[in-house]
This record gives C-alpha cells, structure tokens and sequence, in this order.
C-alpha cells in the first residue's frame, strides 16, 4: 500500500455537485437525476453499509441490469472505500453463483430472485432495498479517503476461453479515467449515451470518463438498436461507447439515415475485432469523429486509433494514447521481436490490476518479468506495429490453430469467410484432429447459403494448411455481453456433436 489517496467516482461527484448540483448527471427510463441528488444519494448508501457492519476493504456484490441504483451503489460503495464485485447477468446460474461466492461478498445486491445460496445476505433492488437505505439514512456517511493501491472493484471477465476471473482493480485505475475525462474528448456539456452492461469495463471507462469531466449520461437497460438512435436524437447525444456488433446492428437499421446524429462529436468502440469496411462505413455515414480503443480490464497500455484522422490506418488499432504506457512484442521465447515483425503484445502502464482475485498462479500467469525486474501484463493477443506506431491486431494467442506443425490465425481465414456474398458473419475455430493435431472448422450465418458450397469457396482462396474440414451453418454466433464471440462454446458444440455421432 501506498500513502497515496486518489479520486474516486464518489469525490468527483462530489466536487461537481458543488459546483453545479442541479446538472443532470443520468437518464434512465425510471428517473433523471442531477449530480446534487447523486451525491445524497451515495451518502446515503454509506451509511447504510456502514450499518450493516461493513467498513473500508470489505465487499459487496450486484447482479443487476442497468438502472439507477446500481450507479448509486458504485458511488457509495467508493465513498465508504467498499469493493464492488460485479456480477454478469448474463452468466449461467452455477457461474453466478461461483462468482458471488468467489467474491466473499458480505450483502448481495440483485434484481432478480436467485435459485441457489450465495453466503451473503440479499437485498432484492425494489422496496426492500428502500427499506434498507431508509434504515441507513441516519448513520455515518464520511467519505473515506482512499488508498490508490486499495482495491476498487472486482470485475468478472467474459469467460471467452474458461471459467470468469475476478479482476481485482485499484483505485488508482479508475482515477486515472476520471481524469483524462477532458483529454478524451468529454466535457461538461457532454451527452453520454450508453448501453453496454456496467458490469463490462468497456461500460465503467465511458462513464467514469463523462463524470469526471462533469458531462451527462443516458443509460438504457439494455440496446436495442431502434430505441438507441431514438435516444440519440431525443437527448442530442454527442458521444457514445459501442462495440462492433451494436454498430452493424445500427447502421443497418431501416431508422439510421432519417435519425438526426448530427449533435455527434466523437463515437468510440472497442472489446472486440472491428473490421476496416464497418469504419470506413462510419465515417462516411455518422457525424462526428471515430475512435477505437485497444486495451485491457486487466490495464496496462492503452492503444487508440483516431480514425477520422488516420483514414489510412483502418486496419490498425492505432498508437499508444499520450501517457498511456509501454508496449513490448515478444517471440515464443519470451525475447522481444525485431521491429516489424510479430508477436504476442505485453505492456504496462500506472493503471494494472492488482490481480485475478483469489488466483495467484492465473495473476503469475498472466505477467511477464522482464530481465529489469519490470512488470508487464500478457495481452493473450499477437500483433504487428508498424514504422508509424500503429499496432494491429492479428489473432488471439490461445486462438490460434496449430495443424501440422503450423500455426494458423483464424483471423486470417475469417477475413476470407467474410468475403462469401451469402455470409454475413463468420467465425473459425481449431478443433481436433487425428492426422493434423488440430484443424480449422468455420462457423458462418449464411441465411439461405449452403455449407458445401462455401466450403469449397472458401478452400480455393485460401493456402493449403488453412483450409477448414467442415463449414457450419448457424442462425447466430454466439456472443458475451460486449460482442465477443464464444469461441470456446462453438468449439464445445463441435467436439460434443462428433461425440453423440460416434
């Protein structure tokens, strides 16, 4: 620990209240409230922790959609110096429960009825979680000045490639987006407009970025493209936070070119692959700026691509952003890579979690030591940097397939895939092989396609080894909660059909 205190979501809401309290700090569809309000409220909510025996480092967890109160709860959570864990709706019933156990959280927050026990008292989010606070509304509600190096929230990974890990994040992490807010592009008359689950980091950074600058956010529920642009237009929207899937599904709306966006100064998107074409289409169809992050919940560097400037740079995921750290490409043996070529992408920064929760050989695992003592964080993803700095991302580490001694980038394959006129969305996986050790296999939405066909289109554009054994035809790829694609379950649903088939 450090001696170090730091801002946190509860001080900066804080100081904006005291400046402007009846600015309006969220939207929702249950209430509008300004950051006057806000910080009564998260008072409120410490107090309430307070007397429920809770102090500085203990936890608690939600599991929750989006809503008012679950902001309410991370702002008094921070004010009371408590961890929030928070948990995925969208995660399988035995996951949830693993995860809220994993957490040693000592009060559970949650807007649905749970079929299984947690350890943890539960306070449903409707009148008992009034009941609750009222009871609180007369205990100590001082904020606590935090430690930077103290752990802040404890945020569930998607569960992409196994079992959700807790990433235990310091307060030093968010505080450092609370204060790039201005550089970013936020401003006081920012208007926020988001609809990510905000237990996804992609979500928190956006957030936490507009309220440190004093902005405004409209938080949906959950996306729904036609209400989003409905939304958009309504509150003048000036940015947004995205990911891939949600674009498609936007500029593919019948509503898009009759909905005015023109109050738009910047978009950003990032947690999953965003191909070049989908940019360019950005560009040329949304007001406003394009910019797309790279970057880990874990920390470390931050890479950021200003598309509207660098129109020749789509393919990348642009440069190390001015004070975001260091990055370094490494071989198979751990040894930095000549310039040019490519390797897995480590880096670091002042913002690092402080590990998996409750997993030090996974938090050992996911480090390198460099030669100097200096410690980087693994990014499980191999990439290229070209003479201008510019990083792209060439596949997932653990992705990759290795067939007959050769190593094969899915991506590589899905660019291919995607060119097929009847595909609209594609993904390839390794799965085992008798003769190569692993071999590609692609699935593919292709409403009205045929499987041979694009098999056999596939394999006459692609090398030798890269040829995929079988095409699958499917309705949907299936996806985490901030558009990534579950790999491991089509995987899973592959190696699991060839069982019950033998």
């Amino acid at each position: 620990m450090s001696d170090e205190h730091v801002s946190t979501l509860s001080s900066a809401i804080a100081r904006r209240a005291a400046e402007a309290p009846d600015h309006v700090l969220l939207i929702t569809d249950e209430a509008q409230v300004s950051y006057g309000e806000m910080d009564r409220q998260g008072a409120r909510i410490a107090a309430a922790l307070r007397r429920s025996g809770l102090g500085a480092g203990d936890t608690i967890a939600v599991l929750a959609a989006n809503r008012l109160s679950y902001l309410a709860l991370m702002v008094g959570a921070a004010r009371a110096g408590i961890v929030l864990a928070a948990i995925p709706v969208s995660a399988e019933a035995a996951a949830k429960q693993s995860m809220i156990r994993d957490s040693g959280a000592a009060l559970l927050f949650a807007d649905e009825s749970l079929p299984f026990a947690v350890g943890a008292r539960v306070i449903m989010l409707d009148e008992e979680f009034e009941h609750w606070l009222t009871d609180g509304a007369t205990g100590d509600a001082t904020p606590v000045a935090v430690d930077g190096d103290a752990a802040m929230t404890i945020i569930y990974s998607s569960g992409t490639t196994g079992t959700p890990k807790g990433i235990v994040q310091p307060f030093r992490y968010r505080a450092r987006m609370l204060e790039s807010g201005g550089a970013r592009g936020y401003s006081a008359d920012a208007v926020t407009l988001l609809a990510t689950p905000l237990y996804s980091n992609t979500t928190l950074s956006a957030l936490v970025q507009t309220i440190g600058a004093g902005g405004t956010i409209v938080l949906m529920a959950k996306f729904d493209a036609r209400r989003w642009l409905a939304l958009a237009e309504q509150h003048q929207t000036t940015h947004a936070m995205l990911v891939p899937v949600m674009c498609a599904r936007l500029l593919a709306h019948p509503d898009f070119d009759s909905t005015d966006l023109s109050a738009f100064r910047v978009k950003y998107c990032t947690s999953a692959p965003f191909a070049p074409a989908m940019k360019r289409e950005m560009l040329d169809r949304w007001p406003g700026g394009l910019v797309e992050y790279y970057g880990m919940t874990e920390g470390g560097a931050s890479f950021v691509l200003f598309a509207h400037e660098h129109p020749d740079k789509l393919h990348t995921v642009g440069r190390i952003a001015p004070g975001g750290g260091e990055v370094r490409l490494l071989d198979d043996d751990d040894r930095d890579v000549p310039p040019g070529e490519q390797g897995e992408i480590v880096t670091r920064s002042g913002g690092m979690m402080i590990g998996y929760h409750n997993r030090p050989d996974e938090t050992a695992e996911s480090r390198w030591i460099a030669p100097d003592g200096g410690v980087w964080q693994r990014t499980g993803d191999i990439g290229r940097i070209d003479a201008d700095g510019f990083l792209t991302i060439l596949d997932r580490k653990k992705d990759m397939i290795i067939s007959g001694g050769f190593n094969i980038y899915p991506s590589d394959i899905e660019a291919v895939v995607a060119a097929h006129p009847a595909v609209t969305e594609a993904s390839v996986v390794g799965v085992p092989s008798e003769t190569w050790g692993e071999t590609p296999v692609a699935f593919v939405v292709a409403p009205g396609g045929d499987a041979g066909e694009i098999r056999e289109w596939i394999n006459a554009r692609v090398g030798k080894m890269q040829r995929v054994a079988d095409v699958h035809i499917v309705d949907a790829l299936p996806r985490g909660p901030i558009g990534k694609v579950l790999k491991r379950e089509l995987r899973d649903r592959y190696v699991g059909a060839l069982k019950e088939a033998a």
